[in-house]
């Protein structure tokens, strides 16, 4: 049976970056849209099931109240507790039902709650967040379509998917958190509204990748280097007072800071970075999550062994070079090639 998941997380994209910064809301009512298209997509694609995360507001039962799909839509049987534990259990509750793929519906901070499930199931990462660097802006009909091949086994995971990179966090030699994108260490310990927007309090920070053209903490990298989410590199910051370079990078949506960078050091896989700030917080992801108690040693690492993310393009061009929606008539007519 070709399972996928569905994890939609309806508090994504209403952080107080819309009152700091100038994010947009993105509407639960295109949410339940997004998922109705999702669902008709998944369905095209042959799979035989879905399964998907429950939440309060009935994110995917407001979408079956207009299409009646041929395959069963299950929720799984998990406590609703709206919290980012709900995304992280619904994961592993897929992983441990076969569920093929995960289609996320989300922001950064969502993705990492269903890493911290499982990483062994490719995620579609559908971005409905605020700073959506691990996410990518898609029409839902195609992700869809993309989910269903890839659930169904259609081709190789090496040749639907790549493979990214991740942090492990460590409190006193303990493994306490991950993190996808970056990691922020924050030079205070009230956690408050964990959206990070004030740089004057960051010393440190580590990505996972680097882009000039990404928003949020990524983007000051970005404007130092360029490291591609499936590179084995990451790069280290230490700010204050700029030796290095002074960079100016949009840290939030509309919103724009001047960092002074003082060292940047590119970081190996397995090599550990000491984090000197305590006691303190790590925002992980763009949110204040790990609280540094005092006298405690933080470090932080890379890993190649992050989460498999399908490329939607890569699955299109598969199923279209494959002929798995075409049914030819009369012999397939010969490219001819030009010269």
């Amino acid at each position: 049976m070709s399972t996928v998941g569905i994890l939609a997380n309806p508090a994504s994209g209403k952080d107080i970056r819309r009152l700091v910064a100038h994010g947009s809301v993105f509407d639960n009512l295109e949410k339940i849209r997004m998922v109705r298209r999702l669902i008709i997509g998944i369905e095209q694609a042959g799979a035989s099931r879905i399964v998907y995360m429950p939440d309060a507001y009935g994110t995917v039962p407001r979408a079956l109240e207009a299409i009646s799909p041929s395959i069963p839509v299950q929720a799984l049987d998990i406590p609703v507790r709206n919290t980012q534990q709900d995304t992280t259990a619904a994961a592993k509750a897929m992983q441990d039902c076969g569920a093929g793929c995960l289609v996320v519906l989300g922001g950064d901070g969502t993705n990492r709650a269903a890493c911290k499930g499982t990483v062994d199931v490719p995620l579609l990462p559908l971005s409905t967040g605020t700073n959506n660097v691990f996410p990518s802006m898609g029409e839902a009909t195609i992700a869809g379509l993309a989910a269903g091949i890839v659930a169904t086994g259609a081709f190789p995971l090496a040749e639907c998917c790549t493979t990214t990179c991740m942090f492990h966090i460590y409190l006193d030699e303990t493994r306490a958190d991950i993190a996808l994108v970056d990691a922020a260490v924050y030079d205070d310990i009230f956690v408050g509204s964990r959206a990070v927007w004030n740089m004057d309090k960051v010393p440190q920070i580590f990505l996972t990748r680097c882009d000039p053209s990404s928003i949020g903490l990524s983007a000051i990298g970005g404007q130092l280097t360029t490291i591609r989410p499936e590179e084995p590199i990451g790069l280290a910051l230490e700010l204050g007072r700029a030796q290095e370079a002074t960079v100016t990078a949009p840290i939030a949506p509309g919103l724009f800071a001047t960092v002074p960078v003082r060292t940047s050091r590119r970081m190996q896989p397995g090599e550990r970075f000491a984090i000197a700030t305590t006691p303190g917080l790590i925002a992980v992801d763009g949110e204040r999550e790990v609280d540094i108690p005092r006298g405690s040693r933080a470090s932080i690492a890379l890993s190649t062994d992050g989460p498999k993310v399908v490329d939607v393009p890569r699955v299109m061009a598969l199923a279209s070079a494959h002929g798995l929606f075409t049914r030819y008539h009369t012999p397939k007519p010969t490219r001819r090639r030009t010269v």
